[in-house]
């Protein structure tokens, strides 16, 4: 096993099994940790007409000096799939850490661990996401979510298109913001960019290692900080030496934008039930909506008045949104 396909496949071959409370991969060490209840035989059963050469290294009991416990957490920062990201990469290197359960609609989050609650809330303290702590009890069975059966393959594929669309309008809006002189439109490129990040990290993190996944965020959020504080400066340049934004591309591009996140939302939204990775996207992609009809209007706003100024301003709210989360990204350790 040293590829996400074949974790796809021991996670498809295990998903039958009752009493799997959480399931860890590690490609590098080609190793897989099961937090279940019963006889470890019936995963080697389950794992075996793979042919992958599943072995078993250990079984052992949970100790029971600390038991397992069940923290809600709530988060009022956090509402999209790059803060979640960024959330499974802390909290995956923390010992005792099990199952990771968001529910970005109500900004929380329910840990399963070992140990005392505190140590999350110290762990995520330094992102400014406001976590607090809600409830912290005894976990029992019913307690750990249930295995979904999910096609991992059909999502991959969903936010590979997700990936494509969103890296095409970048593409599109950067181009097009430079010719048409809109600091809107190159602020919106932007929160293409960032959403494609996500993507890509999704998509590149699947079974790597945690200091693999953090390396790959931190050169997503550099690239972030230099693309936004470029746009700001871009601002702050029209601002002071003047500028004629073109009204009619920016409500053009603004409205192709509209329209590449509308079909985003409909490939999401027959998965948005999914997990919380898929309903994540799916909420993303609704915010990204707003930043698109906020172009739009601020191109329908310069015809209108005559004035560079709504240009300026939406371009300067989305490069401080796109910065706020890049600095989030590097504050990961």
């Amino acid at each position: 096993m040293d590829c996400p396909s074949e974790e796809s496949l021991v996670r498809m071959a295990l998903e039958p099994v009752r009493g799997i409370r959480a399931v860890k991969f590690d490609l590098n060490e080609r190793t897989v940790t099961i937090d279940h209840a019963g006889d470890a035989q019936m995963f080697l059963d389950a794992l075996l007409p793979l042919n992958l050469g599943a072995q078993l290294r250990e079984s052992v009991p949970i100790g029971t000096a600390q038991g397992n416990v069940v923290t809600t957490l709530l988060i009022p920062k956090m509402d999209c799939p790059s803060e979640e990201n960024l959330i499974r990469m802390v909290l995956g290197g923390v010992a005792g850490v099990g199952s990771l359960d968001f529910d970005l609609a109500a900004h929380t989050l329910r840990v399963t661990h070992q140990g005392n609650a505190q140590t999350i809330l110290a762990r995520l303290a330094p992102f400014g996401l406001g976590a607090q702590l809600i409830n912290s009890k005894p976990a029992t069975d019913s307690a750990w979510p249930e295995n979904e059966a999910v096609d991992d393959a059909s999502e991959a594929r969903t936010l590979r298109w997700l990936l494509a669309i969103n890296g095409l309008m970048f593409l599109v809006e950067m181009v097009w913001g430079v010719l048409a002189e809109s600091t809107g439109l190159i602020a919106d490129s932007l929160d293409m960019f960032a959403d494609a990040a996500v993507y890509i990290l999704a998509l590149y993190a699947v079974g790597r290692s945690v200091a693999l996944k953090r390396r790959a965020a931190h050169l997503a959020g550099w690239l972030q900080v230099i693309l936004a504080l470029g746009a700001l400066g871009e601002v702050l340049h029209r601002g002071v030496t003047g500028s004629e934004p073109e009204s009619v591309a920016m409500m053009g591009i603004g409205a192709v934008a509209l329209v590449a996140n509308v079909i985003c939302l409909m490939l999401i939204a027959r998965k948005r039930h999914h997990g919380a990775h898929m309903k994540a996207s799916y909420i993303f992609s609704a915010n990204d909506v707003i930043a698109n009809l906020g172009v739009v209007i601020a191109g329908a706003l310069v015809t209108w008045t005559g004035s560079p100024y709504p240009d300026l301003m939406v371009g300067f709210v989305i490069s401080l949104i796109v910065l706020i989360g890049a600095r989030r990204i590097l504050r990961l350790q």
